[in-house]
């Protein structure tokens, strides 16, 4: 259905739930938020935490801040993947800086060659920072004494490693058992589900990056979407999506109260 881009007058599509920094709705409680991650990674003030429900848009921003960065200056270890132990949580980190690690390597060698790295990467003017996405999955003890001592590398006046740790709530949780690592968290974020007001304010948005100026959906059809997602952006993304596929379908002028109840009945399972 790549016709309803055409037409709605769409040059994107404006639902897609891909991390593309361009559709990050910046509310005004995300503001506040997102300043204060982006000057800890600017400042190497050591990590930071980004935690919120699933759904909810933490790896959308936690992109977008990297986009942020000056990709000349900065060297970045993106990893997606939980890491089972503190061994092998050093290991991704190596191969996330761009280098291969030894046959005969142990922890000691890993080690040596992170800080060789980042060393080098100061002497040059760069900043290293290490994102971990999905981190409340992170079980081992290990790995979070791991991170407190990769911290550990430091000048007189900054971290020569940023991190910053991404997850759901129960993250906070678990950091809070490591006071090492803990203590050296210089900003914690949270991201909320919307109100009703960010809601459509969210959906005027993603349709406008998308190049649309006048709105798809009409008042009373936000308010039932916003209701069904509870302001969960993933949520809301599933049934914009949908609906401007069954709107291009059925050659709609909007989206109204009624198709939106139709959509988020089939959503559910509960109508047709």
């Amino acid at each position: 259905m790549r016709m309803y881009e055409a037409y709605w007058g769409l040059t994107d599509k404006p639902f897609e739930n891909t991390p593309d920094p361009r559709f990050l709705y910046r509310s005004v409680d995300l503001e506040d938020v997102y300043t204060h991650l982006l000057y800890t990674l600017q400042s190497r003030h050591g990590a930071a935490m980004l935690v919120g429900e699933s759904g909810c848009g933490k790896t959308m921003i936690a992109r977008s801040l990297l986009h942020e960065l000056d990709s000349v200056r900065t060297e970045i270890a993106l990893m997606s993947n939980p890491c089972q132990n503190g061994d092998e949580f050093l290991t991704e980190v190596l191969y996330q800086l761009g280098d291969d690690v030894a046959a005969d390597s142990n922890r000691q060698k890993t080690v040596h060659r992170i800080h060789e790295i980042v060393y080098d990467a100061h002497s040059q003017g760069k900043e290293t920072i290490v994102v971990v996405d999905e981190a409340q999955l992170l079980q081992e003890d290990s790995i979070f004494e791991e991170m407190r001592l990769l911290l550990n590398l430091q000048l007189d006046d900054a971290f020569l490693i940023t991190l910053l740790l991404v997850g759901q709530p129960s993250l906070g949780e678990r950091i809070r058992k490591h006071g090492g690592l803990d203590q050296r968290i210089a900003t914690r974020g949270v991201v909320r589900p919307f109100h009703a007001e960010d809601t459509r304010g969210y959906i005027d948005f993603r349709l406008k990056t998308a190049g649309r100026e006048e709105p798809v959906f009409q008042s009373a059809a936000v308010d039932l979407i916003h209701e069904y997602a509870t302001g969960v952006p993933r949520k809301i993304n599933n049934i914009c999506d949908i609906a401007l596929v069954i709107g291009y379908s059925r050659k709609l002028e909007s989206i109204d109260a009624d198709w939106a109840q139709r959509l988020i009945e089939a959503e559910r399972g509960d109508g047709s």
